[in-house]
C-alpha cells in the first residue's frame, strides 16, 4: 500500500466501500427473500460505488490532501535552502505523502548531522578546556614551586634566590602570553578586534623578519630566504601589525620544527588581484592525521616536543583567525620527515 499513489486509494477504498455494501445487501436480500436479485446487486455496486469515489474524493482533497501540503511546505521551510530544488517536484505529479516522507527523510539526515556536529562541540569545548587548565597549570605550579622554596630559606641563599625569581618572572611571562593570546582570539572571533587596513610593502615587513630570527635561525644552521623572484617590492592591503603577526609565527614555526641545516623559503606569486603567500620548510613534516586540527587551540601535534620548544599553543590558532578577518584563506601541505608549506592569500594593491 505505501507505494499506492492518491487516486488509486481512493478507488480502492469506493471498491471496498461497494463491495460491503453489496455484502450487505446479498445478506438482506437471503433473509428477508430466501433467494439473491444479482442485479439488483451489481446496480447497487455501481451506485456505491460511485457515490463513495465522489464523497472520498472530496473529502480526501479538502481535509488530508491539502493538510499533507501543509505540512510538507512547514517542513521544507525548516530544510536548508542552500540546495538546489528537486525539480521532479514541479515536473512530475507526485504522490503528496511520497513528497511528504521525502522531506521528512531530509529533515531527520539534518538533524543527525547537527546533533553530530553538537557532539564534536561538545567533546571539542571539553579538550579546549582541559588544554587551558594544563598550559595555566604547568608555570603556576612552577610559580609556586620557586615562590616556596624562597619563603623556606632560599631567599637567604644568594646562589639561588635571584635565578628562582627569573624563573618565576618566565612563568609570569608564560601566563600572560597565553592569557594575551587567548584575548586577541576571543576579539578575532567576535569582531571586536578592529583591523587597521593599509597599504604596505609585504617582502619588506618578510625581511625584516628574517633579520629579527637570523640569531634563532644560526643556532640550527637554518638558512632563511625568498625563492626566485620573490624578493621585489609587493604592495598589498591588510592589517601590516597583523600580517607581520602572521608571518613571525610561521617562520618562527619553521625555524622550531626545522631540521639542523635546512631551510625556509618565502615566495609570493600573484593570482588576479590577489597576493600568494607561501611559507615552506623542509624540517620534521606533520603526519596527514593531524593535518585537519593543526589550527585548533592548544593542539600540539607532538605534545612533549612542542612544549620544549615554547610557545603558547595558540599561534596557528591566531594565524587563522587573522586570515579569515582579512576574509581570505589559510591552508597546510605536509608531509612526514619531508617539510611544511602554510599558504594564504592577501588583496593585492
Amino acid at each position: 500500500m505505501k507505494n499506492v499513489k492518491i487516486p488509486a486509494l481512493v478507488i480502492l477504498l469506493s471498491l471496498l466501500n461497494a463491495f460491503l455494501c453489496s455484502l450487505a445487501s446479498i445478506i438482506w436480500q437471503y433473509f428477508v427473500n430466501h433467494q439473491i436479485d444479482l442485479a439488483s446487486v451489481l446496480i447497487l455496486f455501481f451506485l456505491f460505488f460511485i457515490v463513495s469515489f465522489f464523497i472520498f474524493y472530496f473529502i480526501y482533497n479538502p481535509f488530508i490532501f491539502d493538510k499533507i501540503n501543509l505540512v510538507r511546505k512547514e517542513l521544507t521551510q525548516i530544510l536548508p535552502q542552500n540546495e538546489i530544488p528537486d525539480t521532479k517536484f514541479q515536473l512530475e505529479e507526485i504522490d503528496p505523502i511520497s513528497q511528504l516522507k521525502l522531506e521528512a527523510k531530509k529533515i531527520a539526515a539534518e538533524r543527525q548531522k547537527e546533533i553530530e556536529h553538537l557532539k564534536n562541540l561538545d567533546s571539542y569545548r571539553k579538550e579546549y578546556l582541559g588544554n587551558v587548565s594544563h598550559e595555566l597549570k604547568t608555570p603556576v605550579f612552577n610559580i609556586q614551586g620557586y615562590v616556596s622554596t624562597l619563603i623556606d630559606g632560599g631567599i637567604n641563599d644568594p646562589t639561588i634566590n635571584v635565578d628562582y625569581l627569573k624563573r618565576a618572572d618566565k612563568s609570569v611571562e608564560r601566563i600572560i602570553h597565553i592569557i594575551d593570546d587567548l584575548e586577541t582570539i576571543t576579539q578575532l572571533e567576535t569582531g571586536s578586534l578592529e583591523l587597521e587596513f593599509e597599504k604596505f610593502d609585504i617582502v619588506t615587513i618578510t625581511k625584516d623578519i628574517f633579520e629579527q630570527l637570523d640569531i634563532q635561525a644560526g643556532k640550527k644552521k637554518i638558512a632563511l630566504k625568498f625563492s626566485k623572484k620573490s624578493d621585489k617590492p609587493l604592495l598589498v592591503f591588510a592589517d601590516k601589525f597583523r600580517i607581520r603577526q602572521v608571518l613571525v609565527n610561521l617562520i618562527t614555526n619553521s625555524i622550531k620544527y626545522g631540521k639542523e641545516g635546512g631551510k625556509t623559503e618565502v615566495n609570493f606569486s600573484l593570482y588576479n588581484d590577489e597576493v600568494i603567500t607561501e611559507i615552506t620548510d623542509n624540517g620534521i613534516g606533520i603526519t596527514e592525521v593531524h593535518l585537519p586540527r593543526v589550527f585548533e587551540r592548544f593542539y600540539r601535534v607532538d605534545k612533549g616536543r612542542s612544549r620544549e620548544q615554547g610557545g603558547t599553543g595558540l599561534g596557528l590558532a591566531i594565524v587563522k583567525h587573522i586570515i579569515e578577518a582579512h576574509q581570505k584563506t589559510i591552508s597546510v601541505k605536509s608531509n612526514s620527515e619531508e617539510g611544511t608549506t602554510f599558504t594564504f592569500t592577501l588583496n593585492r594593491v
